[in-house]
């Protein structure tokens, strides 16, 4: 059966930044190394002034020279020993606010886009990637997602939070006509791009900062009717398994039969909504709300989290919860249809 694993990730060093143009250099990010109490040394990035993480949340299960695409051919021979036809790459460093100045968002996603480039080049048809964009210069978003789009994306990145705005902001409507036309899924992935939640939470697991903002995502655009006014439009939520749709629709329900409005039963397929699940989820009830056709699969390759499931299509095909014909839709149908493979 062919395998999609729907979120996997890079991690982003120092060569991501080599595709800086000569007056983009001044921004490029420096690593800083620290050592604690212990001796134990950790790896941040400077950038714009800021301290990002770097050498944390990394995945020791996948090699170093794979997770950092060192060896385009060692992640490929990886992920044939995983039972995975065509990896997603998603970023990491991006997960969370960078910069609030768009000169500095604009150099670090047209670097970083470069580098995605040249891995699905090398990357035999296997390696597709969603977009970055910097979308504090929508005009500047909009050209990047055309280039991304002729050169092997298949999906444009986005945050639950985008600096202090939702996605159901009009700001963001120009780029969902763009993601039309160019038939990219907008996919919302677990993390934030507002300093004020970030460090509100900053000591916090990530849950309420990273996770909670895509679960409100999904609720304020279809509640706001987004999907409506784009009726050709594709969103994913991706890293926030799928544990919580059936508390949202329930309350989406809710809220709709209050306000007189009309209530799509059938909401994820109706809505082009696509949802990543792991498979720790309990599939047969979340399948009663989400639908068979709408569900995907991520291993968040090169990370080490709660959603980290390495070998997860494996996991997927094992626990003889469903059946062999959804297992079919999770791991292969619904992504292509998603990502447009």
């Amino acid at each position: 059966m062919p395998a999609i694993d729907a979120d996997a990730h890079v991690l982003e060093t120092e060569r991501t930044w080599d595709y800086m143009e000569e007056l983009e250099r001044e921004f490029k990010p420096r690593v800083i190394v620290t050592t604690d109490q212990r001796g134990v040394e950790s790896e941040y990035w400077l950038i714009d002034g800021r301290i990002q993480p770097k050498s944390q949340n990394v995945g020791k299960d996948a090699p170093k020279v794979s997770r950092e695409m060192e060896d385009i051919e060692a992640r490929i021979r990886h992920m044939d020993e995983l039972g995975v036809d065509i990896q997603v790459l998603y970023p990491s460093l991006f997960l969370r606010p960078i910069t609030d100045r768009p000169e500095v968002e604009l150099a670090l996603c047209r670097s970083y886009n470069r580098w995605l480039v040249d891995i699905w080049r090398q990357g035999k048809g296997r390696l597709r990637w969603v977009a970055v964009l910097p979308l504090l210069s929508m005009d500047k978003a909009l050209e990047e997602a055309r280039f991304a789009r002729e050169n092997g994306a298949c999906g444009i990145f986005i945050r639950g939070l985008e600096g202090e705005r939702r996605l159901s902001d009009s700001y963001f409507f120009s780029l969902y006509e763009e993601a039309v036309g160019l038939n990219l899924p907008v996919c919302v992935h677990s993390a934030t791009g507002s300093f004020t939640l970030h460090d509100f939470f900053f000591r916090e697991s990530g849950f309420c900062k990273f996770k909670l903002a895509v679960v409100g995502a999904f609720h304020s655009l279809v509640f706001d009717g987004i999907p409506e006014r784009f009726p050709k439009l594709k969103f994913a939520f991706v890293e926030v398994s799928a544990q919580w749709v059936p508390y949202v629709i329930h309350d989406l329900a809710k809220r709709f039969e209050r306000r007189g409005k009309p209530w799509k039963r059938d909401l994820l397929r109706e809505n082009r909504l696509y949802v990543a699940c792991q498979t720790d989820d309990d599939l047969s009830y979340v399948i009663q709300y989400a639908g068979e056709d709408n569900l995907v699969l991520g291993s968040d390759y090169g990370h080490a989290d709660t959603a980290t499931e390495i070998d997860a299509l494996r996991k997927l095909t094992e626990r003889g919860e469903v059946n062999a014909r959804v297992i079919q839709k999770i791991l292969d149908d619904n992504p292509k249809a998603l990502y447009g493979l």
